[in-house]
């Protein structure tokens, strides 16, 4: 029997916090899984301020940043203005969306049940057909309204997973810290991975 390949919707938004993204790609490309991803074009240019992005092929960026790539792994990107792109459609099967980071313009889109473009709509689809939404937000302080529109989303199904790193396994790098959250996210979506040991292990 042939088995399945898996499909994750991978966003990266205009908040601070793209080496999140970027891990998470990376640790994704290195299974045998379909990723979809899009970059909107804040989350570009803040990716071209934080690291060393320069809008080349996001691909090549990734192998230059270490990326082991799967032989049967497969990225595909698509513009955030795309909406004729699968992941716009209710009909495309996939595993869940990751908007990571997620940034509180994106969130209240999100939690107005606006599709603005095709981040705002990949994820509407997720919370319409109930499939899994994570967003990963990296702001702090949280105001009331960023409060109130985290509660729309998780009532409407989707999960708050916020960038807070844990510090139990005494991580040394800022990249260890960047694990522990990246570990989180896959454990949410049911990916098996090595990157922090399970608590007891």
């Amino acid at each position: 029997m042939k088995l399945v390949k898996k499909k994750i919707i991978v966003a990266i938004c205009g908040a601070s916090g793209s080496i999140y993204g970027i891990r998470l790609l990376k640790a994704l490309l290195e299974k045998p899984i379909d990723v979809k991803l899009i970059i909107s074009s804040s989350g570009e240019k803040v990716m071209q301020h934080e690291t060393d992005y320069k809008t080349q092929d996001i691909l090549e960026f990734l192998k230059k940043e270490g990326v082991r790539l799967h032989p049967d792994a497969l990225l595909e990107q698509y513009e955030q203005d795309d909406l004729f792109a699968s992941p716009a459609s209710g009909s495309f099967r996939h595993s869940g969306m990751v908007i990571a980071p997620c940034s509180m313009k994106t969130l209240g889109t999100i939690a107005a049940g606006i599709a603005g473009n095709l981040i705002h709509r990949a994820a509407d689809v997720c919370l319409k057909e109930k499939r899994p939404l994570i967003l990963v937000p990296r702001e702090a302080p949280l105001s009331l309204i960023h409060l109130k529109n985290m509660l729309t989303v998780t009532e409407a199904g989707a999960t708050i997973l916020p960038a807070s790193p844990s510090f139990y396994f005494q991580p040394e790098t800022i990249h260890e810290l960047v694990d522990t959250i990246v570990a989180r996210i896959l454990d949410h979506i049911d990916i098996e991975h090595h990157i922090v040991r399970q608590w007891g292990e």
